[in-house]
């Protein structure tokens, strides 16, 4: 009886999810005229473009332009996407936007060559010179000319890959351009986004994306994506990330087909080919008539990176009007309609519906149809997860913030004090063939709730070192970038370093309302007293220590500093609450291994793996420390 009322339960949800996507369907086909069209670059290349158009001429409207490499399907102009009033895009709907979405080329039913990431190119003197900037002026402007009833104006946004492309549309200097959002914009993709950490390969979703179905050639424009040819041999990650072993394994399951697969192998040092396709070199080509918003989550797995980093490289470098907002979000949860936990963590408020209602559309409608004021839009928006609240700031980071370090120390303890006793360190062994895991739990794709996961697995790993404060007799408010500096000795020639900044709750912890320690996620119970919550995490490669460009070896048991940067943070420790700071050589199969040999790692051999004895020293001469942004 009870399977027969789930299945009857199943069919109702069913059939009122089909009834109410038809209902949204019915309302944007009731409002909106859909055309497709080929618009052509410079070059001749014509790249395909979905176009919503409202049927209300009472007044003229502005346009909004995603240009994405994952398609602007569905295709067909009497075929209506359903998704633009089910997602946030309703609300540009309501507004009478015009919504454009465009293939940009070489993808789906654009015509052209793809190249992951094009360089920005600042010399343009021919037709055939272009980029993803000139794309996109040619795109704004056969839309102003070609596009009745547009009132004049034209703002750019997308996330992920189509803030890359954002960016790239805030630079192309077209005159109607007024308004531009980059959205965890891939930035630079060898320092901290997406497939590269301080030059440490993240295998996981590189290999994931890429094997996929994302850079596999297609001979012409197409509808219906490649499917992945590629089978990995097991059901849990870590497991079958082990067994494949080194990166040339997994060179050999992808074959030649490929291209960026090829190129991330032949440029492993940070290079002129990777420092072209760093966007930060070229922000100083946005005009001071586009205004930006660059937007990001503090728990973004994919890109908290770019968005840090872009809207710092913009304040430096550019001299329009620049905003911030970063949330407490994983990749793309700004978008969705609950903004209110990442797994067991919760934010206390719906911080998705929030930003839309109060950052994004009042940006947009200020800039493209002159409604509101944009001075109520801080410099920076930034959520503090810990106090759970916004914070409205005339910078970022914030001038208050004192960068304080706090030592490691002997017995596993942290301390504001720096040491004076000789010869201390702390030791552990690296043994790649039995890498710390990133996650406690079995998955088969990488999950976006280890951003925040209970690091309680990691801290009882004798590869794991941990060191805590006492409990807290006030709040403790991080605000910008943590540095990690550590002072350490190797038995071998190279070794990477992750550092993790953890935020200890009391063992007596419950979230305020809740009747037991419980993830709001479906699944019930888990015990939240004595949580270690993950607060920001980084890996750095040792070689690159002195510089991204040349690595250098390690001179086995010499004591060296590794000091490296780890993305901003906007955390508050509370009272009664403890900070712990985690060291480990291996984040298993989230970045690939280190040999721990100073050897070409994407060329290396199973064979060249070896344990390695890492050092962290905390002494009187050699204190290694965690750098904290403190906020007074």
């Amino acid at each position: 009886m009870r399977k027969l009322f789930l299945l009857i339960f199943a069919l109702h949800l069913l059939v009122s999810v089909n009834a109410q996507h038809e209902q949204d369907s019915a309302w944007i086909r009731d409002n909106y005229t859909k055309k497709e069209v080929y618009i052509p670059m410079r070059d001749g290349t014509k790249l395909f473009t979905s176009i919503y158009i409202p049927k209300d001429a009472s007044e003229k409207h502005p346009i909004l332009i995603t240009r994405t490499p994952y398609s602007c399907r569905p295709y067909g102009e009497n075929n209506f996407n359903a998704g633009l009033w089910e997602r946030y895009t309703r609300y540009y709907a309501r507004e009478n936007y015009i919504i454009v979405t465009q293939d940009v080329r070489g993808r789906w039913m654009s015509e052209g060559t793809f190249v992951d990431v094009r360089p920005f190119n600042p010399n343009k003197k021919t037709a055939q010179d272009i980029d993803e900037a000139s794309d996109s002026y040619d795109t704004i402007d056969w839309l102003i000319k070609n596009i009745e009833n547009n009132n004049g104006n034209v703002g750019v946004m997308g996330g992920s890959y189509p803030g890359f492309y954002s960016t790239m549309a805030a630079m192309s200097g077209h005159p109607a351009l007024k308004a531009a959002s980059p959205q965890a914009p891939v930035t630079d993709w060898f320092i901290g986004d997406d497939f590269h950490h301080n030059g440490a390969f993240f295998l996981m979703d590189a290999f994931a994306f890429y094997s996929g179905g994302f850079g596999y050639p297609r001979p012409v424009p197409y509808k219906v994506a490649p499917r992945n040819a590629i089978r990995i041999p097991a059901n849990d990650n870590y497991e079958s990330y082990l067994r494949i072993g080194a990166l040339q394994n997994f060179r050999k399951l992808t074959g030649d087909s490929l291209q960026f697969w090829k190129d991330l192998y032949a440029h492993p040092n940070y290079d002129e080919w990777w420092q072209a396709r760093n966007i930060r070199n070229f922000v100083n080509h946005i005009p001071a008539s586009v205004a930006t918003l660059v937007v990001g989550g503090t728990n973004d797995a994919e890109d908290c990176f770019g968005a840090w980093r872009t809207y710092q490289a913009i304040e430096q470098k550019a001299k329009n009007n620049n905003r911030l907002v970063m949330g407490p979000w994983w990749h793309g949860q700004w978008i969705t309609s609950d903004g209110t936990h990442l797994g067991n963590v919760q934010f206390g408020s719906n911080t998705s519906i929030w930003y839309q209602n109060n950052i994004e559309i009042p940006f947009f409608n200020y800039y493209l149809k002159g409604k509101g004021e944009m001075p109520k839009i801080a410099e920076a928006t930034v959520f503090f997860t810990g106090s759970n609240e916004w914070k409205h700031c005339e910078t970022w980071p914030l001038a208050a913030k004192k960068d304080e370090p706090i030592y490691l120390q002997p017995g596993g303890k942290l301390s504001w004090q720096k040491l004076t006793a000789k010869n201390s360190f702390s030791e552990y062994i690296s043994d790649p063939a039995h890498p710390v895991p990133y996650t406690e739990d079995v998955h088969f794709t990488r999950t976006r709730d280890y951003m925040t996961d209970d690091q309680r697995f990691a801290s009882r790993r004798p590869d794991v070192l941990t060191f805590e404060t006492e409990v807290l007799n006030d709040d403790l408010t991080l605000a910008g970038t943590v540095v990690a500096d550590l002072l350490t000795s190797i038995s071998t020639t190279d070794a990477d370093f992750v550092v993790k900044v953890i935020d200890v709750f009391p063992d007596d912890f419950k979230y305020p309302g809740a009747t037991v320690n419980q993830s709001r996620d479906a699944g019930g119970a888990y015990p939240m007293g004595g949580y270690q919550m993950l607060v920001r995490g980084e890996i750095m490669r040792g070689r690159f220590r002195k510089s991204f460009t040349t690595p250098e070896a390690f001179k086995p048991n010499k004591i060296e500093r590794v000091k490296f940067e780890l993305p901003d943070v906007a955390h508050t420790f509370k009272k009664g609450h403890r900070l712990m700071i985690q060291v480990q050589s291996s984040w298993f199969p989230l970045a690939d291994r280190n040999p721990q040999k100073f050897v070409n790692i994407y060329e290396c051999s199973d064979s060249d793996f070896q344990k390695a004895t890492i050092r962290i020293h905390h002494d009187g001469t050699n204190s290694s420390a965690i750098i904290l942004p403190v906020l007074k």
